[in-house]
């Protein structure tokens, strides 16, 4: 039986799963130019779910020319009370049907519904509340200045912050609608209009979100959601001349791919790009923290997210407890479709992103490596991988240093840090890493702590947690890892434009 036809399912999912999906283009839904259709499958199952409009770069033409009549005309009319009180009433829209959108999330993404709603309410509802706070204070300075010429200094001159213009955002599979909802927030705080290209693998609830925003209020043309695929779609909004700015998160080789589009006009680029994100272990550390804190950096949404804590340094005084009880949980993982209440980690997106996990699965079983644990994929219906540990590894190994995004983590033991020269070398270990997302240190020493953070060359650090995440917290990688910064008053900046005036009276 598939999914839509599962009694399992709400009558409101099963009513949209059944649903005619178009293009969401100047707040109508039409058909695209070429006629293009995507197939989308539930991961659990491999079963279709539903069929969406795919666009084209035509559509993308359309939804570029409707955001920038939107951006020119009734949005630039509307003042940051009226932008504040839209955005809350979306996420007021969104936390409505909850239960409903999670579920949708679950179908297309394959993780657990716990943690879809968790996401979608803590995160993605929390996050638009967050940035709808801020398009009230967004402002200039006046700044002191004797410009050459002004009689007597008598001059005026003083900044205006404003929208960059209209924004092109290319989202991922991995956390559909949150991924979303981190580039709508704050560029509709800042007054910018947005064209929005989900993943084809994950469109279902950008289309839900689409209908939402014509639902609460917001003029034709501010947002245009449109699924199709990179090659074409995602290039021709990301090499598009009436396009101001480009947000991307994804992998770093298309990441590379968007930078070199974007530069036919010089269009503004953030990049949220790949991460092998260290965690590090000392003897003191609260291994009763440690051990489910290591487990869940390591295989939260199925390893299938850049934060992912997939290169564990442990002491080794403390190594076989930590691999001993990270192997452990990891076994006790109860894989199966998110629509089950029992569901620990769900499916990977495709087949084809499980081969490609279990193809490093197989090179790192060809090093001297030690498989701990997991290592094959599950047989039936779904695209599900055991969690994998393996220990002893090094960052010699492909394992070790290339970002797998599935449930693989490489253990790796260290020992001297007494001396300058024991954590020198511990830290240069951690930073050997094209990549710079995220890391933490788990240690009761907070002067330790504190010395470590400081020499990890990364975007983002975490003492005794992995990966602590706010709509706050300022979010991005340094390296190979991206370009800007998301989340909190930093990420709002990349969706403004400073504009000087000086008066002479």
């Amino acid at each position: 039986m598939s999914a839509v036809e599962s009694n399992d399912l709400s009558g409101e999912t099963r009513d949209f799963l059944t649903t005619p999906h178009k293009l969401f283009i100047d707040g109508q839904w039409t058909d695209p130019v070429g006629g293009g259709t995507i197939d989308v499958f539930d991961p659990a199952t491999e079963s279709k779910i539903a069929t969406v409009a795919c666009a084209d770069g035509d559509d993308i033409d359309r939804a570029v020319s409707a955001a920038r009549a939107a951006f020119s005309g009734e949005w630039s009319k509307i003042n940051s009370h009226d932008r504040t009180e839209l955005i809350w009433r979306l996420a007021d829209e969104l936390e409505r049907h909850l239960p409903f959108v999670a579920e949708l999330e679950v179908l297309d993404n394959g993780m657990p519904r716990s943690m879809a709603q968790l996401a979608i309410s803590s995160f993605g509802c929390r996050f638009l509340r967050y940035y709808a706070g801020w398009a009230t204070k967004i402002h200039g300075d006046t700044i002191p200045v004797s410009p050459q010429g002004a009689p007597n200094g008598a001059s005026l001159s003083y900044t205006r912050r404003e929208p960059v213009g209209v924004v092109g955002a290319i989202t991922p599979w991995n956390v559909p609608l949150t991924m979303a909802i981190s580039k709508l927030g704050p560029a509709l705080a800042a007054g910018c209009t947005i064209v929005l290209k989900p993943s084809e693998e994950t469109p279902l609830t950008a289309l839900v979100l689409a209908e939402m925003s014509r639902k609460v209020g917001f003029p034709d043309g501010v947002i245009n959601i449109l699924p199709g695929y990179g090659a074409t779609a995602g290039a021709a909004l990301a090499e598009h001349d009436d396009v101001n700015k480009i947000a991307f998160t994804g992998s770093t080789g298309v990441g590379k791919k968007i930078l070199q589009a974007a530069s036919g006009n010089l269009k503004k680029v953030t990049l949220e790009l790949g991460g092998k994100s260290p965690v590090i272990v000392f003897p003191d550390a609260d291994l009763e923290r440690v051990i489910p804190g290591a487990a869940r950096a390591a295989f939260f949404l199925n390893g299938q997210n850049c934060m992912a804590g997939t290169r564990l340094f442990v002491h080794e005084d403390v190594y076989e407890q930590v691999i001993d009880g990270v192997a452990e949980m990891a076994g006790s993982f109860r894989l199966g479709s998110g629509l089950l209440p029992d569901t620990d980690l769900g499916p990977l997106i495709s087949a084809a992103q499980r081969d490609r996990v279990l193809a490093y699965i197989e090179s790192g079983k060809a090093t001297d490596a030690e498989l701990v644990c997991g290592g094959e994929a599950v047989e039936g219906k779904g695209y599900f991988v055991r969690p994998t540990v393996f220990g002893h590894t090094s960052m010699e190994m492909k394992i070790a240093r290339e970002e797998i995004f599935g449930p693989v983590l490489c253990v790796q033991a260290f020992g001297d840090t007494d001396t300058d020269s024991g954590l020198d070398a511990l830290v240069a270990e951690a930073n050997k890493s094209i990549y710079g997302l995220s890391a933490s240190v788990w240690t009761r020493d907070i002067s330790l702590a504190h010395r470590m953070a400081a020499r990890i060359d990364s975007g983002q650090v975490s003492i005794n947690c992995h990966a602590a995440v706010d709509p706050a917290i300022p979010f991005g990688g340094n390296k190979q890892s991206g370009w800007g910064r998301e989340f909190g008053k930093e990420g709002l900046e990349p969706y403004l434009k400073t504009k000087a005036t000086t008066v002479m009276f």
